[in-house]
């Protein structure tokens, strides 16, 4: 019986997580961790019966602690929560849900107390993959992506040479706006946007898929997982989203990773790696897939993507200016205070105006991030 526990247990990963122990009956949930959503959090308790539980908030938590006053769970709040729940003794492996660099911290805990880590918190490894993945060297402790393109590098890894590995093809599907010039998008909608044609992911990834920013977080976040350059990563447009990445080795051959677009699939990889089990849902249907097709990303309209890359090869504390400020312009667009058009222009402007430091600590990184808030809080 393996034992997780999830960090970010009521998003999208988190809710698919359980969706898979619910079905496998074999892992038991020793901790959840969950934001503001404390009814599906409680239901969670109720159903997974872990020890312990954290909410953000500390009224929240209290206002759980009061509604499971009949169980013998464990009620935490804040960060000190969220490193009870990574380092709890019981777990074997933490499930990294949670959206945002909040979740470096947490894992940290977690790889210095001996968990495996099940990654979906790319945040992580975009800001403080030089800190990360020698920590985890150190302790012995996996690294299990569950970001469908990482999980199928991962994948297309599997009895290969990694010394041998020449180029990652990360595949994209070019979001809802693919093929859209910039004059198009200056009037898009927070609904538009939120509309991703293959998908069923979080508005904040949503929208971060419909600029292409996500998939450069996902170019620096391959850069740490696999030991590459960013100039390894080509990214590929692949609307279909049936291609979910591949590595081109050193003699030419290219190995992919191919699937209907379902999270559970890298989900339930890296719960159980390097074991494989039944998964229900689609199966692909070759009889009646009628093409894959392929294109260039257009980084002139996505701009957003060229940032990313720039920030990936200077690296330092660039990248948290590069994500912080996309989460920040990616807030304020969801709160109709900003344009569309303005969430690459915002991360542009926070970039130009850092100062660089070349291997910043996790106090640098957070100091970064606070930086990069308030010089947007003073512009927009």
């Amino acid at each position: 019986m393996k034992k997780i526990a999830v960090l970010g247990s009521t998003g999208s990963i988190g809710t698919q997580t359980l969706e898979i122990v619910r079905t496998n009956k074999d892992i038991e949930v020793t901790a959840l961790a969950a934001g503001r959503n404390i009814d599906l959090l409680e239901r969670q308790i109720r159903e997974f019966t872990p020890k312990l539980a954290a909410v953000w908030e500390e009224d929240l938590a209290a206002e759980l602690k009061n509604r499971i006053r009949d169980l013998q769970v464990e009620v935490a709040s804040g960060m000190e929560g969220l490193l009870a729940v990574a380092a709890q003794e019981e777990s074997e492996m933490l499930v990294t849900a949670i959206v945002g660099m909040i979740g470096i911290l947490p894992t940290i805990e977690a790889i210095r107390a001996g968990k495996d880590i099940a990654l979906a918190n790319k945040e992580t490894l975009v800001t403080a993959g030089h800190i990360i993945m020698p920590l985890a060297e150190q302790y012995h402790v996996s690294i299990l992506p569950v970001d469908s393109e990482h999980s199928a590098i991962f994948q297309s890894l599997q009895g290969g040479q990694r010394k041998a590995l020449h180029k990652i093809l990360l595949t994209a599907s070019g979001g809802p706006f693919r093929g859209k010039k910039r004059e198009e998008l200056r009037d898009i909608r927070v609904e538009d946007a939120l509309k991703h044609p293959n998908w069923a992911m979080g508005r904040k990834i949503t929208i971060d898929s419909s600029t292409m920013v996500n998939k450069g977080l996902e170019v620096i976040e391959a850069k740490w997982l696999f030991g590459v350059s960013v100039d390894q990563i080509q990214v590929v447009v692949q609307p279909q989203s049936i291609i979910h990445s591949m590595v081109e080795y050193e003699d030419g051959a290219v190995i992919a990773q191919l699937g209907t677009p379902d999270m559970k699939l890298p989900i339930q990889y890296a719960l159980y790696y390097p074991e494989r089990r039944y998964l229900p849902g689609d199966r692909l249907d070759f009889g009646t897939l009628a093409q894959i097709t392929f294109e260039k990303p257009d980084m002139e309209t996505f701009y957003g993507l060229k940032l990313a890359l720039e920030a990936g090869r200077k690296g330092g504390s660039l990248p948290t200016v590069f994500n912080a400020a996309n989460e920040r312009a990616v807030a304020l667009f969801l709160d109709r205070k900003i344009g569309y058009l303005e969430i690459p222009e915002i991360i542009q402007s926070c970039m130009e105006a850092h100062a660089n430091i070349s291997s910043p600590t996790v106090d640098e990184i957070l100091q970064t991030e606070r930086e990069t808030y308030e010089f947007i809080n003073h512009r927009w």
